[in-house]
């Protein structure tokens, strides 16, 4: 039985063969006494392109309050315009049914917009949870580790101390037998 397989044994309670690919990196890491923990933000938006980042943007701008009262300040610029100021030559006249296409344009481009920012959310989240897998994984084999180095100098001091009591008993027994000392 290799190192390996022993210490997967002990660890994981199966063989090297059997280990994921998560629980050999973070073995072979707690072997070479190396980190697993890593800025997770950073390392998903390295992977992101210019596409991920203009959609997660525009997602963050159309869900802002910012947004929504610019939006509805424009929309009652639009109406008042349209019946009180422009009441000869409104451009768009009740029901404004040019506010209508715009508006039902910006959801026709603004949803799928702000579901790929969802969907790149929920995969930056299975990455985070993926790394804090590997993280608390390292830390438990660590104190299972540190657990097994404590129970040997234990058990090693133990079996010291017991000798040292056998050897001190034998001494007693050898002053006993002697009997009191001859003046």
């Amino acid at each position: 039985m290799s190192h390996l397989d022993e210490i997967s044994h002990v660890l994981f309670g199966k063989p090297s063969s059997e280990l994921g690919d998560i629980e050999r990196r973070v073995l072979h890491r707690s072997k070479e006494r190396k980190t697993v923990s890593e800025d997770t933000n950073a390392a998903f938006v390295a992977g992101q392109g210019f596409g991920d980042r203009m959609a997660d943007s525009i997602a963050r701008i159309g869900g802002s309050w910012g947004f929504i009262i610019a939006f509805l300040v424009f929309l009652v610029v639009w109406a008042v315009a349209n019946t009180v100021l422009l009441t000869r030559d409104a451009f768009d006249p009740y029901p404004f049914i040019f506010l209508n296409l715009l508006l039902s344009m910006v959801a026709a481009i603004q949803a799928p917009i702000i579901m790929m920012s969802q969907n790149r959310q929920a995969t930056k989240d299975r990455f985070d949870a993926s790394k804090d897998y590997e993280v608390n994984l390292k830390s438990e084999v660590e104190l299972i580790s540190l657990h097994n180095k404590i129970d040997t100098v234990l058990l090693r001091e133990i079996a010291e101390l017991r000798a040292d009591v056998g050897r001190l008993q034998g001494q007693l027994a050898r002053y006993r037998d002697a009997g009191p000392p001859q003046a």
